[in-house]
């Protein structure tokens, strides 16, 4: 009873639901928190209940020796900034996999950096698993608020080569008139 209670409840809030357990993907090879650290523009991302805009930021910063500062920025509909704080550590023996909490007593969620070139573009990808299902989140990052179509390909491959349904993607606004709000 309680699988089908959170599967009508993770439906209700637009979440990605997937039979089975989490994958287990591939991370980033040799990740180098100090290059992923400054601004990233959200390009795509699965819907989720926790976002509700666009003009989507994430500034990464070293908060203190193997702690990353979160913020998250979005433009909601009626104009005003919605803005999330929290913290990301590494594991110590993937670094590439970090775990992130953004409210002082919840449980961290996954992080894991699938790839990037740190300069151009980032695979995001966290998963939550729930019993007989998962949920998937994923967040495609660029340095700009555009990324190449070739880019965006080869990063949905890579979803898809793990079975995340990559047609569900949703695609952020960084237009830049449209986002003038947000300072970018």
């Amino acid at each position: 009873m309680l699988g089908l209670t959170l599967l009508c409840a993770l439906s209700a809030s637009a979440q990605v639901i997937m039979p089975g357990r989490c994958p287990d993907a591939a991370v980033q090879e040799k990740f180098d928190a100090a290059a992923y650290l400054g601004k990233w523009y959200e390009i795509q991302k699965l819907p989720n209940s926790f976002q509700k805009g666009q003009c989507s930021t994430a500034q990464y910063s070293l908060q203190s020796p193997g702690v990353v500062g979160v913020l998250n920025r979005e433009l909601l509909n009626n104009g005003t900034i919605n803005a999330l704080t929290g913290t990301a550590k590494p594991s110590p023996t993937e670094p590439a996999k970090l775990m992130v909490t953004f409210f002082e007593n919840s449980p961290p969620s996954p992080y894991w950096v699938l790839s990037t070139d740190y300069n151009n573009f980032a695979l995001v990808y966290s998963c939550t698993d729930l019993e007989l299902i998962h949920t998937d989140f994923v967040w495609i990052l660029s340095r700009t608020p555009t990324l190449p179509q070739e880019t965006l390909e080869k990063l949905q491959n890579i979803l898809t080569s793990i079975g995340v349904t990559v047609d569900k993607l949703l695609a952020t606004n960084q237009d830049l008139k449209y986002c003038t709000p947000m300072g970018n």
